[in-house]
């Protein structure tokens, strides 16, 4: 009972953030491309990565890692929205922007979480770590 609760505070916190941050990316940039969506898919995969350097070296508890990676993370990301924008933009007849939603969202979000697992592994050798 414990994990389910640690998952759905860090839920809440994740959902906020995306709320947050999704809304002020869509403000500062205008709505004709989801950058709102992609901005917190980029910054998820980033810290997701980076955390993942850390946990395998077994700096962060499995009850940490479930608030973090399925709490925080699984509610602040989002795969549905994304889907759902990119169908909307080739709906819309926006196939350009379509195509190009998949290729950011997709190829930056796998360099993002590589990027991430990479400055974990520096930052552990440049803390003296493991």
């Amino acid at each position: 009972m414990h994990r389910f609760f640690l998952i759905a505070v860090g839920g809440g916190i994740g959902a906020l953030s995306r709320y947050a941050i999704s809304g002020a990316t869509y403000r500062q940039l205008g709505g004709a491309f989801p950058w709102g969506t992609l901005s917190v898919n980029l910054i998820g995969a980033f810290v997701i990565g980076l955390l993942w350097g850390f946990s395998e070296n077994g700096d962060i508890s499995s009850d940490l890692r479930s608030f973090l990676f399925i709490g925080i993370l699984g509610s602040f990301t989002t795969f549905s929205t994304y889907s759902l924008e990119t169908l909307n933009l080739f709906r819309d007849g926006e196939t350009g922007l379509a195509l190009l939603n998949i290729l950011m969202g997709n190829l930056l979000g796998i360099a993002l979480a590589l990027v991430g697992f990479i400055t974990s592994r520096y930052l552990i050798k440049l803390i003296g770590g493991r």
